[in-house]
């Protein structure tokens, strides 16, 4: 029997989380959960399990990744992505992406057969295709809701950012993993902020800032404001706290205090230590997540 407990945790965003899409966001993260946990209790290592709770999370349309995901000032969707490998801290990324419907899926190649660790717009697209990763149309990844916001932010005299439109969502999505070998990952996912600047790119493709993962400590997705959660490299932060010998809980709420110390801005993350503990921290009123233990049971929270 393995001595660590395979374990999954996934976000769905931190944000104030309207409670019309509490049930949505909840159960979408529970099937993310379940998605990921089918591959590690198959004895599948982390990677696969957070690739798969991911995918999940980028065809659902309460998110903001792959499909739904946030429309830019010019009315385009732009994604990124990172998945990182604790076992020789690889990783991959891709950033202002158009026509990929799981840019998890894209980074994961960029990791294992492109020779680089980030590939951004077209040449992601390229490379892409080149793996025989199929491309889609940009409007495949459009959600209704999603234009009636854009339209309604140009009308109202706003071309670029969400002010005044209230707090702006980031339902931006991640998961970490740690399988029965103690092989721990992270992934994270996101459309980016609503109506940025055409070719913003944030915190989720940055390794250190969206994420992190080393078997030596922890591993880390992040969500929140990127270009605060940036200057403090939070997940990097999270997993450097947790090899000074805090817990992962401990890790997320020190990590979460620098944030609101050295910042204006909000956010959240998970976080998952080589010993399969786990830590969730927000400085947003709510944070979705899910998470599957070893005895194999989805908890799911907001």
């Amino acid at each position: 029997m393995s001595q660590y407990p395979p374990t999954i945790v996934v976000h769905g965003g931190a944000y104030d989380i309207p409670m019309d899409t509490h049930q949505a966001v909840r159960e979408g993260c529970r099937q993310a959960a379940d998605a990921g946990w089918a591959v590690l209790a198959q004895g599948g290592p982390a990677l696969d399990a957070i690739e798969a709770a991911v995918r999940v999370m980028e065809d659902d349309p309460a998110f903001d990744a792959g499909l739904g995901s946030f429309l830019n000032a010019a009315g385009q969707v732009e994604l990124d992505a990172i998945i990182m490998d604790g076992r020789d801290l690889s990783f991959g990324a891709v950033a202002a992406v158009q026509r990929v419907r799981h840019p998890v899926t894209l980074a994961r190649l960029v990791m294992a057969h492109s020779g680089h660790a980030m590939l951004v717009g077209a040449g992601a697209e390229a490379f892409a295709h080149e793996q025989g990763l199929p491309l889609c149309s940009p409007e495949e990844l459009l959600a209704g809701r999603e234009l009636e916001r854009w339209r309604a932010a140009q009308a109202g005299g706003n071309p670029h950012g969400w002010e005044p439109f209230g707090t702006p969502p980031s339902d931006t999505v991640g998961a970490v993993a740690l399988d029965a070998d103690g092989n721990l990952a992270a992934a994270t996912s996101t459309g980016g902020t609503f109506n940025k600047l055409p070719g913003r790119v944030g915190d989720s493709p940055l390794v250190g800032c969206g994420a992190y993962a080393d078997n030596r400590t922890g591993a880390v997705s992040a969500t929140g404001l990127g270009e605060a959660l940036m200057k403090v490299v939070i997940s990097k932060t999270a997993c450097d706290f947790i090899g000074k010998g805090m817990t992962a809980q401990e890790a997320a709420e020190a990590a979460i205090a620098v944030l609101a110390g050295r910042t204006t801005g909000d956010g959240g993350l998970i976080v998952l230590d080589r010993l399969g503990r786990i830590g969730i921290a927000h400085n947003t009123p709510h944070i979705a997540y899910a998470t599957v233990t070893a005895g194999g049971e989805v908890v799911a929270g907001m």
